[in-house]
């Protein structure tokens, strides 16, 4: 498996590049992906030229295919106006709409104070949702006062682990129970196991034609 880390930070040293490499490290070690990291910043020339001529450089064009190609992705980006950054929605608005469809994503951000924490609620998940990608549910946001503290390495533990299942778990084969799928078997099925718990489980679209007779 593949896990591709999207870091849009802009200094060096970086705090979302070393945000982004404790989420790595802490999904690497609960599941075989080599992982591929994504310099935004390395990227800014050739996603403007891709604005002006829909056309995307050599680096680009690498990076879009390792992300379309990912089992899993890390995306992480400072908090700029109380959003994500131009650069980050950038680099996804020229990445194609479909890629991301059902792919297992972490979303994360860095920022200077804690009250710009929502903006992973508020703007990320949303983003990502749109895209119809599976955004895990612990999102990480990491403060200035945050490094060194109690609290920031639990939830990175806790986000890693929640992408590195859903990792395993899309890329498992699928398991057959022999059953062929008929609705009417499923409901023998469902009244079954009711009988035993000694109730009846009326299968929603017969409630519904129930209440149309209504």
């Amino acid at each position: 498996m593949k896990l591709v880390v999207v870091s849009a930070g802009l200094s060096v040293p970086s705090s979302t590049r070393l945000l982004a490499d404790r989420l790595a490290a802490a999904t690497a070690g609960r599941t075989p992906a080599r992982v591929e990291v994504v310099e935004l910043r390395d990227l800014a020339v050739e996603i403007a030229h891709n604005f002006t001529n829909g056309f995307p450089g050599r680096k680009l064009a690498a990076a879009l295919e390792s992300v379309t190609e990912a089992d899993g992705l890390i995306v992480v980006t400072p908090v700029f106006s109380a959003s994500y950054s131009g650069l980050f929605k950038s680099f996804f608005d020229v990445l194609d709409p479909e890629a991301l469809t059902g792919k297992p994503v972490l979303i994360a951000a860095t920022g200077g104070s804690a009250r710009h924490s929502l903006v992973l609620e508020h703007a990320l998940r949303p983003l990502f949702s749109y895209l119809r990608a599976v955004v895990v549910p612990t999102a990480v946001y990491a403060a200035s006062e945050d490094w060194g503290a109690e609290g920031l390495p639990e939830r990175i533990e806790r986000a890693a682990g929640e992408l590195a299942t859903l990792m395993t778990g899309l890329s498992a084969p699928l398991k057959h129970d022999g059953h062929d799928g008929h609705d009417g078997d499923d409901r023998d099925e469902s009244a079954e196991k009711a009988g035993d718990g000694g109730f009846t489980v009326v299968p929603f679209a017969e409630q519904l034609a129930a209440l149309a007779a209504r």
